[in-house]
């Protein structure tokens, strides 16, 4: 009895003494393997876990006025400001949001005849240069929703990014373009900053999209898009992206569909045509009813995502 109990005590004595190979903070600190880090790329390597904006009991939330948000992209201009917009069948505004979700403008847009605000679908926003080499930012606006791909002509929209954020009425000018071989349904627009160079990605059911360039844009012509490339998943396991935003550095492109968020990243990359040839990871974000909405913020190291219905709460992704 008493080798039997020397032996127990040693062994006791071994399992306090001996250090765990986990803890809740070590478990904190270690990369999750469906997210692979990005090497070499301007931004965060590693992204955390997704958290909602604000803090409670004042958290982040979509307002009712934003009842069908269907886009977002971030003010460099004005900092803590994203530009947002309702889905189709409501009024011809856009929206300063903060991360609370409290409404700090509302924006009505003119220039189109009212007849046809009821057609329209609008379904992503962007915010960068005017014209390559400007200084003045644009608010660029997505006329490209196609559920049944019967549209033979679709359109983005532009006005001049206000200098104060408060409520205004802005005309708008229409810059209207065509597809290749198709009409398509697209929810995503994307920006290259340092080109302002315009982009839609197709809302597909095979595959994350095709990326077509718009070149050309003008009012008063009407400019026939370029198929750039076509985005697939790893494994082709998600579909049907129904926003992005591409980061400052033209090196990694954000993309959110129903169920998930990819990243696809290509360091040194030198304009679209290369970006989408790039790696495609998978990047966290939050399960979200009706997710239609994406943008980096301001410096490339975070992420804001929302999604349709009134009271859906807002998140951020930062860096790890």
């Amino acid at each position: 009895m008493g080798r039997r109990a020397l032996v127990l005590a040693g062994l006791l004595l071994g399992a306090c003494t001996t250090k765990k190979s986990s803890s809740p903070e070590a478990a904190l600190d270690t990369p999750d393997s469906r997210y692979p880090p990005a090497e070499g790329l301007p931004g965060c390597r590693l992204y955390g876990e997704p958290h909602v904006t604000g803090q409670p009991p004042n958290a982040g939330r979509v307002p009712l006025v934003l009842a069908e948000m269907s886009g977002l992209a971030a003010s460099s201009r004005h900092p803590g400001v994203l530009w947002t917009h309702n889905d189709s069948g409501n009024a011809f505004q856009v929206f300063a949001l903060d991360e609370l979700g409290t409404v700090r403008a509302t924006l009505t847009l003119t220039g189109v005849e009212p007849g046809d605000v009821p057609r329209m679908d609008l379904e992503d926003i962007a915010v960068g240069p005017c014209a390559p080499g400007e200084q003045r930012s644009c608010i660029y606006l997505a006329d490209t929703g196609d559920n049944f791909e019967r549209r033979a002509q679709v359109r983005v929209f532009r006005f001049p990014e206000p200098e104060e954020v408060a409520d205004a009425t802005v005309p708008v000018e229409t810059l209207p373009f065509t597809y290749p071989d198709k009409p398509h349904d697209a929810e995503a627009l994307v920006l290259e900053a340092r080109t302002a160079r315009l982009a839609v990605i197709t809302k597909a059911r095979d595959s994350l999209g095709v990326v077509f360039a718009l070149d050309g844009l003008a009012p008063g012509t009407v400019a026939k898009a370029t198929r750039l490339g076509e985005l697939r998943s790893p494994g082709n396991v998600d579909f049907r992206t129904t926003a992005a935003d591409l980061h400052e550095s033209g090196q990694r492109l954000v993309l959110r569909t129903y169920t998930r968020v990819w990243e696809v990243r290509r360091p040194g990359a030198n304009g679209l045509e290369e970006l989408v040839q790039g790696q495609i990871a998978e990047v966290p974000g939050p399960s979200q009813a009706q997710s239609e909405a994406i943008t980096y913020l301001p410096g490339g190291r975070s992420f804001v995502l929302g999604s349709e219905f009134a009271g859906q709460l807002l998140y951020r992704v930062d860096c790890r």
